[in-house]
């Protein structure tokens, strides 16, 4: 982000899935729509390393320069899987509101099937990564950060047809929060376009 585009305007910071990026459909469709219908918002859209210790690191020095920047203006979340997940994280450690889309809510059971494989993002950008035990360790000491009761302001959208993700576990995990729960869809939650302006609405408007 730009000095320019940093001043005097909320964040809107956008994180994207595992092994995914910010060129997702999902991604690309809220940026363009903020642009036409909601110029007034930063929208902030980070390439996040699957290294669960590293994606922490790039998103804390992110909050933190905008904190420090331009202190008082409100900044919101949008998470789509594992990206919700760590947007649950910088929820609670930044008292943050945001909006959780299909999310991971277990990452650390599912990350140990990836050990010694290499890996490659879904938009087939030339990267590749490997992950280690470190990063599943570092991935429960993420979890257990958020084991209490919850303490930001959560609206989970999610579809029953998610093929990733069981939406139980999410539906139980935000049991206290906002919830949209559809039936249907898969885990690239179907219709996304829909909410945009509402997400806004959640993010902004009650701050």
């Amino acid at each position: 982000m730009s000095e320019s585009q940093l001043k005097q305007r909320p964040l809107l910071v956008y994180l994207h899935g595992f092994l995914s990026s910010p060129q997702s459909f999902k991604c690309q469709q809220m940026r363009a729509w903020l642009a036409d219908a909601q110029p007034q918002v930063t929208f902030c859209a980070p390439h996040l390393s699957p290294h669960p210790g590293i994606a922490m690191e790039a998103l804390t020095t992110l909050l933190e320069r905008f904190r420090q920047q331009q202190a008082g203006l409100p900044i919101g979340l949008v998470g789509s899987s594992m990206g919700g997940f760590l947007a649950t994280v910088l929820g609670e450690r930044y008292r943050l509101p945001a909006v959780i889309v299909n999310p991971a809510v277990h990452p650390a059971r599912f990350m140990p099937a990836y050990l010694g494989q290499t890996l490659h993002p879904y938009s087939g950008e030339d990267r590749e990564y490997r992950l280690t035990r470190a990063d599943v360790d570092t991935m429960r000491q993420l979890e257990q950060q958020i084991s209490g009761p919850l303490k930001g302001r959560y609206w989970l959208l999610a579809q029953r047809g998610d093929e990733t993700l069981d939406s139980r576990e999410a539906e139980a995990f935000y049991r206290d929060q906002h919830q949209t729960i559809e039936e249907g869809g898969d885990h690239s939650f179907q219709g996304f376009e829909r909410y945009h302006q509402a997400i806004i609405d959640f993010l902004f408007n009650q701050q």
